[in-house]
């Protein structure tokens, strides 16, 4: 038998693996199931978006391109993050196209963390952020948000945190599980903490496209944080482009040209025909991606508030697609709950622990299905908790 504590790093030995694949996985193996688990748009790509991509093949476009990637892409999303956000950046040396935003996350921790530098993550959050920063070398410093506050970050949160060893702020909004969103208000405030302990800020705003309320701002935005704001963002949520695995980070040459070194010796570039489909996305897209946010504002506010009338405790969230009820009344862990949803009533959802200590007690259930879907899953919850009320 190989030992694997000496053939296996310790950081992999460590890794816990993903919650949300480990349901995924359960229920892929069963007939009839209605998932609300994973995140990703039900809605297939554009087809002006896959015909570019095919035509580029056609063409034969099919060599390497810039490690940075195509500069026709980093015009455009030169042009996207301008005109949408308010935000210049030059697509020479302050844009990255990476191989989903996944890959631009780990390439901007990889570039700022020293061993032992502490980032400091906004909890319930991705289940891969704590694990991209101690796979660095780094040590993430989780803050609970709680739902008394909607899961809003509060600024004293960070200063209750912060240590010498303190390098980073990562955040995402909205936010992934509870669709919280945070306001330019709300980030003004960090931001005054930021500059005060001289941080660096990851910003996800992959659900950048998903927000339903107003006030929507890019960190990067707020007055005096361009310059120490990595951006990550993609086409996957927004564009509906999950399995082309494309990505982009944006901030100042000195972060994004440090990611760049690493990218060149771990992916060398991003998928051109892939890259192709993204210029025809941020040229003549946007009409669908209004269309696909529509479609998930409805699905939201018919969804949220049925939860909330089958007995399931639900705020009200401000983007991306995924509903975080609690189900503490149940008298049941959220895996217990999640686990004997799937198994008596054939729905899908996600423990919410598995976003960190704070999702304890509550699901994530993603509304990216069809609303006969939903209607369906809401059904079967209601009857479920019904069942549960009574036995408890």
């Amino acid at each position: 038998m190989i030992d694997q504590q000496r053939y296996l790093s310790e950081k992999v030995i460590n890794l816990k693996p993903s919650g949300i694949r480990r349901f995924f996985d359960l229920a892929s193996g069963m007939e009839g199931v209605i998932s609300l688990g994973v995140g990703e748009p039900d809605f297939v790509t554009s087809w002006a978006i896959r015909e570019a991509s095919i035509l580029s093949l056609e063409q034969g476009y099919t060599a390497y391109t810039a490690n940075a990637g195509l500069i026709e892409l980093r015009r455009e999303i030169s042009n996207y993050m301008n005109n949408r956000f308010g935000v210049q950046y030059s697509p020479d040396n302050e844009i990255i196209v990476t191989v989903g935003a996944s890959q631009a996350l780990d390439l901007a921790i990889r570039a700022i963390v020293n061993p032992g530098d502490e980032v400091i993550i906004v909890e319930p959050c991705f289940v891969a952020y704590e694990s991209i920063v101690s796979l660095s070398g780094g040590v993430p410093v989780p803050v609970q948000t709680t739902v008394e506050n909607q899961f809003k970050l509060q600024p004293e949160q960070i200063e209750a945190v912060i240590t010498p060893r303190t390098k980073a702020l990562l955040i995402c909004s909205p936010n992934n599980p509870t669709g919280t969103l945070l306001v330019k208000e709300e980030l003004e405030k960090i931001a005054h903490i930021v500059k005060k302990h001289d941080l660096v800020v990851l910003s996800d705003e992959i659900y950048s496209e998903l927000s339903y309320e107003d006030g929507y701002a890019s960190f990067a935005s707020i007055d005096g944080m361009r310059e120490r704001t990595i951006v990550i963002n993609g086409f996957s949520k927004g564009f509906a482009m999950t399995g082309w695995r494309l990505g982009f980070a944006v901030g100042p040459s000195m972060f994004i040209q440090a990611m760049l070194k690493i990218h060149q010796h771990t992916m060398m570039c991003a998928p051109t025909m892939a890259q192709h489909g993204a210029i025809e996305a941020l040229r003549n897209g946007m009409e669908d991606v209004a269309i696909m946010k529509k479609s998930y504002h409805q699905r939201r506010n018919y969804f949220v508030k049925s939860l909330n009338e089958i007995g399931l405790d639900c705020h009200m969230p401000g983007g991306a697609f995924y509903a975080f009820p609690s189900i503490k009344r149940t008298g049941l862990t959220s895996e217990e709950f999640a686990e004997r949803l799937l198994l008596e009533e054939k729905v899908a959802v996600v423990p919410g622990d598995v976003f960190g200590k704070s999702g304890a007690g509550h699901i994530r259930c993603s509304y990216a299905t069809s609303m006969d879907q939903l209607k369906e899953a809401i059904k079967r919850m209601k009857r479920f908790v019904e069942k549960l009320s009574v036995t408890v």
